[in-house]
Parts: C-alpha cells; sequence; structure tokens
C-alpha cells in the first residue's frame, strides 16, 4: 500500500490475533514481526524485530478481557515503537475498554476513561482509532486526534440481506441509546422504539415500559455493548410481550462476561449478532442463536485513509 510519507507498519498485541490477521489482509500486508509475551512473574515483555524507524505504525489491541493485561501490552507495544523511533503511533482500539466509567456516578469515584485515555497518550500514541465507543464525548478525554468509527454501515448492510425492511422496527434498549438507534434506523428507513428501564445495581437491570407500538413487527435491538445480556434478555421478552413478532440483536461489542453467553442462548432473542472487535470464545462461537459480523475491512479501511491523509469520515457519509 502507498503512502505519502514512508512505509506502514501493522503490529498486533494479544487481545484479537484473528482480526489483526484480518485487517492485514484486507490492507495487502504481513503484520510487522514482534514478540509480545510474559516473564514467569506475567509481566508483559515486547520486541519489535523488524526496523520500525520513520515508519508509520498502526498498533492493533482491544482492552478486552482480561482488560489489565491487553492495556499494558498496548503501552508497551507502543513504548518500544516510540524508542524505536517510529514516525507516528496510531492506536487502534476496536473495543475500548473502561469506556463505561466516563463520568462520577457518586462520589469518591474515578473516571477511569480519561485515566486510561492519559496512559494511552504518555505512552507515546500520536492518535487513536477506535470504534463505537460507550460516550461519544470520550473522544475529548484524549489531547490526540482521535477517530470514532461506527459499525452502522457493516450492520446496516446486513440488515438488508436478512430482513424485509417493511416490517422492521429498530428499538433502544435503554434512552442512553436513542441517538444510536436513531442513526440506524434513519439508514434502513425504520420506525424506532424505546426501552424505559431501570437499572437498580451493575448488571442487573429491569424493563419497565416499551415506548412505541411494536405490535406485528420484527424488533432489532440496537447497542454498543452486550456485558451480562440481562438488558437484552429483559428487553426481547418486554418487546415479545407487547406483540413483537420476532426480536433480534445487532450488538458492536460483545463483551459476554460470566455467564452471559448461556443466559441468551437459552433466551427468547431469535439472533444475537455482534462484531468481531472482541475475539469471540468458543462458547460464543458454539452457540446457536449468536452470530459474529467481521469488522476488519472498517478497520482496514480507516487505517488505509488515515495513512494515505485521506477523510475518515466520509466512510460514513
Amino acid at each position: 500500500m502507498s503512502v505519502k510519507n514512508g512505509a506502514i507498519k501493522l503490529v498486533a498485541g494479544n487481545s484479537n490475533p484473528a482480526l489483526a490477521e484480518g485487517i492485514a489482509k484486507y490492507l495487502n500486508m504481513s503484520l510487522a514481526k514482534a514478540v509480545v509475551r510474559r516473564f514467569a512473574d506475567m509481566e508483559v515483555f515486547v520486541e519489535i524485530q523488524e526496523n520500525v524507524r520513520g515508519a508509520d505504525c498502526f498498533v492493533v489491541q482491544s482492552t478486552s478481557f482480561p482488560a489489565n493485561d491487553h492495556l499494558m501490552e498496548l503501552l508497551i507495544i507502543m513504548d518500544a515503537l516510540r524508542r524505536s523511533s517510529a514516525r507516528r503511533i496510531t492506536a487502534v482500539i476496536p473495543y475500548f475498554g473502561y469506556a463505561r466509567q466516563d463520568r462520577k456516578p457518586g462520589p469518591r469515584t474515578p473516571i477511569s476513561a480519561k485515566l486510561v485515555a492519559n496512559l494511552i497518550t504518555r505512552a507515546g500514541a500520536d492518535r487513536v482509532l477506535t470504534l463505537d465507543l460507550h460516550a461519544g464525548q470520550i473522544q475529548g478525554f484524549f489531547d490526540i486526534p482521535t477517530d470514532n468509527l461506527y459499525a452502522s454501515p457493516a450492520m446496516v448492510r446486513d440488515i438488508r440481506e436478512h430482513f424485509k425492511l417493511d416490517n422492521i422496527m429498530v428499538v433502544s434498549p435503554d434512552v442512553g441509546g436513542v441517538v444510536r438507534a436513531r442513526g440506524l434506523a434513519k439508514r434502513i428507513n425504520a420506525p424506532l422504539a424505546i426501552i424505559d428501564k431501570r437499572r437498580e445495581r451493575a448488571g442487573e437491570s429491569e424493563v419497565m415500559n416499551v415506548i412505541g407500538d411494536v405490535s406485528g413487527y420484527t424488533c432489532i435491538l440496537v447497542d454498543d455493548i452486550v456485558d451480562s445480556g440481562g438488558t437484552l434478555v429483559n428487553a426481547a421478552d418486554a418487546l415479545l410481550k407487547n406483540g413483537a413478532k420476532e426480536v433480534y440483536a445487532y450488538i458492536s461489542h460483545g463483551v459476554l462476561s460470566g455467564g452471559a453467553v448461556e443466559r441468551v442462548g437459552k433466551s427468547r432473542l431469535k439472533e444475537l449478532v455482534i462484531t468481531d472487535t472482541i475475539q469471540p470464545t468458543k462458547d460464543v462461537q458454539a452457540t446457536a442463536n449468536i452470530r459474529v459480523l467481521p469488522i476488519a475491512d472498517l478497520i482496514g479501511e480507516a487505517i488505509s485513509r488515515t495513512a494515505k491523509e485521506e477523510s475518515v469520515s466520509s466512510l460514513f457519509d
């Protein structure tokens, strides 16, 4: 791939090697030779095994489970590149962990998203490329250019391939996700409904009301993160109780912690579609009603445009 200023290098951590390989394949290049391993006491060791002096380097690493290990890998890889005289370092973080801690929900609590943004910047990142941040304002936590990509174009293509659009209703599983759901609904010219829920404690949710008439519609829940799966399962039950024909879900990041995979598998959700920003586990791949939507081409195109100093935002026009 030709760029304006020198070679580009694609470096991968251990969080999602399959996605990194997919991005490299799209870009028609190989991943840079690098060792990212552990010492006996589990300290992270990194060695870049090829020349990166003057190169435009892109580090592909989601800060998914185990989040702290993968975050440290990202920081140390960038430090190694900076000390190896890389011209520019872009942290490509398909799933940005700690994003849900973007404000103080109570006294004496941290804003961890800001702390992580500071760590990434100080480690040597010149810019950040991520996908579907939990809250758009997190871009402002970084003091470097930050591109927040959207999975919606890939989701819209998939929806058009699998559904008849004349009987689809897009549903936001909570009030906070209305903007995201409305954007997707506009792309497929579908009506919008909202789930009003009350969360009593972290990881648990109680559906209170469905805002909108979903009777007779095939409903598609749209959100950025599925973690415990409780919100989706309760939302699906509420929609079916209110007359929906079937309920599907399109989610950007399949965190799926704890017993979430089993919970979704036993739920009344017809299908949960997640992208591969987080590497799917064997349990996810074996669950009949969970499907993985590849996102490597979108991220690869964004990397290509960044390297060529072309517009990234036009990907979503």
